[in-house]
């Protein structure tokens, strides 16, 4: 089973991106973060055309908004709300196998890595610190699950393109790594990513589009991920990154990310 996860930065717009995605990458499962489409607006026919006839979607007008799309039956769907806001961020389903996937979009933080001044790294903060509660008190390690999505945060030294210059920068400051950590920790989430690229090697998934030539520079952050917990760790049989998508025509600056469970 080949999952995938992608920031599509507007799933209307890049509709074309995410069906050559499918074409090319054939995942049985594909989330999406940042859809950024309420829900009558979900271009649900398309990707049915394409095969992908399951859908687990949660968005909203302009902003955020996460998307499952299936070749298999999905079971159990599943919305969750975190810090009193409704702003589809977080939704789940169950494989006909009894995986439990869950696509994540961690709020992005703003600019100032500083909660009492800037509200929306509080809320970033925030929304980490009742995740991981809502793990430990809701799910278990040995419950089989995925968790995709882009969760704003580049934890490793080897995540970013210049540890030191990123320090103080929202998406790698101590403190968003050590909530992360805090996370994995809650169930002893694996990263099933970095079980294939060594931890030791520089990975991204994210260029700012205000890099000219992105490739040239390579000043990149690996936000997107994908963890499982470890009653599948057995089953990891690959990884990747399709990096070659932020050279696709209009594309996200974000690349997608996949699993295979055998």
């Amino acid at each position: 089973m080949r999952i995938a996860t992608w920031n599509i930065n507007s799933v209307r717009l890049r509709l074309p991106l995410a069906l050559r995605l499918l074409d090319e990458l054939r995942p049985e499962i594909l989330c999406f973060q940042e859809t950024k489409t309420p829900d009558e607006f979900f271009p649900d026919e398309a990707f049915a055309d394409h095969g992908y006839t399951h859908t687990h979607i949660h968005g909203m007008k302009g902003y955020n908004g996460v998307a499952i799309v299936s070749r298999i039956p999905l079971e159990a769907r599943e919305i969750r709300h975190s810090c009193e806001k409704e702003d589809c961020r977080h939704i789940a389903a169950t494989a006909p196998d009894g995986t439990e996937i869950h696509c994540v979009y961690v709020p992005a933080g703003g600019d100032i890595p500083d909660p009492e001044v800037n509200d929306k790294f509080a809320h970033k903060l925030r929304f980490l610190d009742e995740l991981s509660d809502w793990w430990r008190g809701a799910r278990s390690a040995d419950r089989p699950m995925v968790l995709v999505g882009d969760l704003n945060i580049a934890p490793l030294e080897t995540d970013v393109w210049s540890h030191k210059q990123l320090l103080d920068v929202v998406s790698h400051t101590p403190i968003e790594v050590e909530k992360m950590a805090y996370m994995q920790a809650s169930i002893d989430w694996v990263d099933a990513v970095r079980r294939f690229v060594p931890p030791e090697r520089k990975l991204y998934t994210w260029w700012s589009y205000r890099n000219r030539d992105w490739r040239a520079s390579d000043r990149g952050r690996r936000l997107d991920h994908i963890w499982v917990t470890p009653a599948l760790t057995g089953r990891l049989a690959a990884a990747g990154v399709v990096k070659d998508a932020r050279d696709w025509p209009s594309p996200s600056d974000h690349v997608p990310v996949w699993i295979d469970l055998s």
